[in-house]
């Protein structure tokens, strides 16, 4: 069964909880410490929602799967650039579900009128660098020791796609809060 992808809730949070707290805690996958509770992701789906798009997939009623683009930093001349990021429960690994779920984000990112899409990947982790460049990122460079966790220093490698290729001024990026409405209820 192909699991459907929709824009996530806050009432999503503590599934999407569950699915990040063993990377957080057991892997340097992510460079968070302390894996975030329900309360803590309901926030950060509610925030994220009203300027980019946060996806889930679902399988037999439950979050199995998720992604989201975020600012990739805080001044203004980067407001056209996007971070992503794909996270899958362990049992939905390999099933080629982080390439549907990039194959929504990414046209979603696109229509907002974004430029460039990066992605951060801790290395090593092979896994993350071919569901990125079998998308269509292209690796960028890396960043030396950049975080110390689980006993040691970690690198982490920057992939680029891009959305857009015009040249000239670009149209302000659109809202996703004002995107989603017109979105059907199943993305992909």
């Amino acid at each position: 069964m192909v699991a459907p992808i929709r824009i996530a809730r806050a009432d999503d949070a503590a599934q999407v909880a569950a699915i990040y707290a063993p990377i957080v805690r057991d892997t340097f996958i992510s460079f968070e410490t302390e894996a975030p509770d329900a309360a803590e992701m309901a926030r950060r789906i509610e925030t994220t929602l009203a300027t980019h798009p946060w996806i889930v997939a679902e399988q037999d009623g439950g979050v199995i799967a998720y992604a989201y683009g975020s600012a990739h930093r805080a001044r203004s001349a980067y407001r056209w650039s996007v971070d992503v990021t794909v996270y899958l429960a362990e049992a939905a690994r390999g099933q080629g579900l982080g390439r549907r779920l990039y194959g929504v984000l990414l046209p979603l990112l696109a229509r907002q009128g974004f430029r460039s899409a990066f992605a951060g990947v801790a290395l090593p982790n092979a896994a993350s660098v071919g569901l990125h460049e079998a998308v269509g990122f292209e690796p960028i460079g890396v960043y030396r020791d950049v975080g110390f966790k689980l006993g040691g220093w970690r690198d982490v490698g920057w992939w680029r796609l891009g959305l857009d290729e015009s040249a000239g001024k670009p149209d302000e990026p659109v809202p996703f809060r004002d995107l989603a409405p017109g979105l059907p209820a199943v993305l992909g």
